[in-house]
């Protein structure tokens, strides 16, 4: 069993940021289906996307609902820096801060993950 943490580091301003993202759900779609420990994280401008995401009348909400379960969290960091806190918390998303209120790689490495970035 494959164990993979997909990190969004993207936002969805441009038409390659959006492929970004979309892309990145659908990899964790991909080992998800094939039974595989996957988490997805949202970091840096990455935030601003879950937060869209997640949104219940947002146009990628079906997208989002199908990995919804895998959401290991979003950086409580950068939800404050890019001022999406709130919204976050409003929509019930959890908050990573395992490393100085960021969302920890090492860890998820020292426990055999592989991290992919989009």
């Amino acid at each position: 069993m494959n164990k993979v943490a997909v990190v969004v580091l993207s936002e969805m301003e441009t038409h390659g940021d959006l492929g970004r993202v979309t892309n990145a759900l659908q990899v964790v779609s991909e080992f998800k289906e094939a039974g595989d420990e996957v988490e997805l994280i949202f970091d840096g401008g990455g935030v601003v996307s879950a937060v869209a995401l997640a949104d219940p009348e947002g146009q990628f909400r079906g997208l989002y609902e199908a990995v919804e379960d895998k959401v290991a969290g979003l950086c409580r960091f950068c939800a404050r820096a890019f001022e999406v806190y709130e919204e976050a918390e409003a929509l019930d998303l959890p908050f990573l801060s395992e490393f100085k209120q960021h969302p920890s790689l090492h860890k998820r490495v020292s426990d055999g993950f592989e991290v992919i970035t989009f």
